[in-house]
């Protein structure tokens, strides 16, 4: 029996491959290639014959998951529903882990780009909300309460201990500068 050895990608066919690329990238996925496919493998796999799509491959910083857009040279892209809901039938969303939800939120708001309902905590552990974006596209962004507490909390421990030893190297300097000029009168 066959199985499933990873993970790949999710594929999304858009319309306008750049201004959908240039949101996912914003968001901070990395652009991993971009190539145009047409012939036989693409005739047989999509099962459309003459077909031609340019694509771009996009891959998350920290686990490579990676998301790929695609764009039909040949032939036309058949519209779908951008503004459908999360409980439509098909692919509705793809989530991305976040440091900093309402960052995201905020960054994806300034670019047009809405919450379809909004914010919600999940027992404390997750924070997250669906953004609409380009052509519909239907972006759950999720932030890990605990660990982003842990790194703040982490992140203010070392800024003290620098401030700590800032000020032990400064008292330190100070009473050199004393003793020397003491030493000398």
């Amino acid at each position: 029996m066959a199985q499933v050895r990873r993970f790949d990608h999710v594929g999304i066919t858009v319309g306008d491959l750049d201004r959908v690329a240039d949101f996912f990238v914003g968001l901070g996925l990395e652009v991993e290639g971009r190539t145009f496919v047409e012939g036989e493998f693409l005739d047989t796999v999509c099962g459309i014959p003459g077909s031609r799509t340019e694509i771009v491959m996009l891959k998350s910083p920290g686990d490579g998951g990676r998301l790929e857009l695609a764009r039909f040279v040949r032939p036309d892209s058949e519209p779908g529903a951008p503004d459908a809901m999360a409980n439509v039938l098909g692919l509705r969303n793809v989530c991305f882990e976040v440091d900093d939800l309402h960052g995201a939120v905020g960054w994806a708001a300034a670019q047009g780009y809405g919450l379809v309902g909004g914010v919600g905590e999940y027992e404390g552990v997750w924070r997250m909300a669906y953004v609409r974006g380009p052509e519909g596209i239907i972006v759950s962004l999720a932030e890990q309460i605990r660990n982003a507490e842990q790194s703040r909390n982490t992140e203010q421990s070392r800024n003290a201990e620098q401030t700590e030893a800032a000020e032990q190297t400064e008292a330190a300097e100070q009473t050199e500068a004393a003793e020397q000029t003491e030493a000398a009168t």
